[in-house]
């Protein structure tokens, strides 16, 4: 907003976190377009992955490879970043619903701060509680979580979000079984395109935007 920006694309850390420099934006004519995730403050639009229907699909992958080996009953862990960012809680709201009337027992959640070393070691502790599946509900959450898996040397069927070389190559390697991959780029894109046209005085029509998640898995990575 001091550098004299028109529009401003944001990512928010939580939906409180940045009300005060949002309100000094909206003060100064500034047009606010969410990408990933939105805070709590009206904004043009919000481009982002429906997150709690992503994190549904990720339960429904995990249970399905549960019955596939023939396990109906079971400890779950979840790793996740934080208790305040939307986007990572609507993921385990989602995960956790694929699990209702199942005789599966989901764990209290664990943070990592999205850091790979806390989250594996998080994951660690939930393998010597004997679980039999791990979610991890971003990139920094799911690599813990394949390293831990890879590490223990168990079979336990981990599912998680986000891509990255990392995560892939722990997919290849048979240490994940899938990850949810959002489309970044799409949010990228189109939210830049929002800016414009509002900057144009276009108008926006659309106040939510679904910008997709992919199942990738082993046999559909290259």
């Amino acid at each position: 907003v001091a550098g004299g920006a028109d529009a401003i694309l944001l990512a928010a850390n939580g939906p409180d976190a940045v009300t005060a420099a949002l309100e000094e934006a909206e003060a100064e004519g500034v047009k606010i377009v969410y990408v990933d995730s939105a805070a709590d403050f009206p904004a043009i639009q919000t481009l982002a992955t429906d997150n709690t229907a992503a994190g549904k699909t990720a339960g429904e992958e995990l249970l399905e490879a549960l019955k596939e080996k023939g396990v109906e009953s079971g400890k779950i862990g979840i790793v996740n970043v934080n208790a305040a960012t939307a986007s990572t809680v609507a993921r385990e709201a989602g995960f956790r619903s694929a699990f209702k009337g199942t005789a599966f027992e989901i764990l209290e959640t664990q943070y990592g701060e999205g850091d790979a070393a806390k989250s594996k070691d998080i994951a660690a502790n939930y393998i010597t509680q004997g679980v039999v599946g791990l979610f991890g509900a971003n990139e920094g959450s799911t690599v813990g979580v394949g390293n831990a898996i890879q590490e223990a040397g168990e079979e336990i069927i981990g599912v998680g979000f986000d891509k990255s070389d990392s995560i892939l190559q722990l997919i290849k390697n048979g240490y994940l079984l899938a990850t949810m991959a959002q489309n970044p780029d799409v949010m990228g894109y189109e939210g830049m395109k929002t800016a414009v046209k509002a900057l144009k005085g276009e108008s926006i029509s659309e106040k939510n935007i679904d910008t997709g998640v992919s199942v990738l898995k082993k046999d559909n990575i290259d």
